[in-house]
């Protein structure tokens, strides 16, 4: 798993450092149990987080609500999964939220055949959040609101100067992780806006991972969470993340496309 990803792409930066504490020597599940165990992980129960084989979920059992209730993550071979552990061990805080929030819906609406909207914006977050931190000052707006209003050339060639010094683009799905081991123009993050002040860019690359987790899982205790909340972000069309990026590759409308119109009624 290691080798198959190229970690110099500028989406991985916010899991390369607990990538590169991995031992290519042993299985990476049982790595994620030691960073786990020395970072002192726990869930919404206070219980240690572990990651165990796929076999040990009982069957009839929801993966969230196992979570939940022991502590253990079911972790398969795979790069899915891989990446999920990735995300446990860099944003427990936002991972633990998300999964409380999921038990909680179990708990008091069943598994069902459906999620609900609860369940079905936690599970989203989980697969394809991508964290757009910008600057909480009228240029900072004026990029979400290019973004939410899907006026890509302004967001992404007018306004590119911001990203970096005003905005910072931290992917979180680990899904939309997997996806991108082979980057396609098409790929789209579920992206959610995060208002930071000055002192949030004058930290170091550790100091803004721990601010996110803190206050995204603040957020998400105080708020909860919707669907509505997320505006898409072409993730290639990140400012950097790609080369030629200039008008014309943010023409192409098959992939940039524009907001679609509100029905009249």
């Amino acid at each position: 798993m290691l080798d198959a990803v190229d970690w110099s792409r500028p989406w991985y930066e916010s899991v390369r450092g607990a990538a590169g504490r991995l031992s290519a020597e042993a299985h990476f599940r049982d790595e994620f149990c030691k960073q786990a165990a020395a970072l002192g992980l726990r869930n919404h129960l206070g219980l240690p987080i572990s990651f165990v084989p796929q076999e040990d979920l009982p069957d009839g059992t929801a993966y969230e609500e196992h979570i939940g209730a022991t502590g253990c993550v079911p972790t398969r071979d795979n790069f899915h999964d891989f990446f999920n552990g990735l995300v446990w061990l860099t944003f427990p805080r936002i991972k633990v939220q998300l999964n409380a929030l999921q038990a909680a819906q179990i708990a008091l609406d069943g598994v069902g055949k459906s999620r609900g909207p609860a369940r079905d914006a936690a599970t989203i977050f989980d697969e394809n959040a991508a964290l757009l931190v910008v600057r909480d000052n009228a240029d900072g707006h004026a990029l979400v609101d290019a973004l939410r209003g899907h006026r890509w050339q302004e967001a992404f060639l007018t306004r590119r100067a911001g990203f970096g010094p005003d905005a910072q683009v931290w992917l979180f799905g680990h899904a939309l992780m997997e996806k991108l081991v082979a980057p396609r123009k098409a790929i789209t993050a579920h992206t959610r806006v995060v208002l930071a002040g000055d002192d949030f860019f004058a930290l170091d690359h550790e100091g803004r991972r721990a601010w996110l987790d803190a206050t995204v899982a603040q957020q998400l205790a105080e708020d909860g969470l919707s669907t509505a909340g997320f505006t898409p972000m072409q993730a290639l069309g990140v400012p950097g993340w790609w080369p030629e990026q200039d008008q014309a590759f943010y023409a192409d409308a098959t992939v940039f496309r524009p907001k679609r119109e509100a029905a009249v009624k």
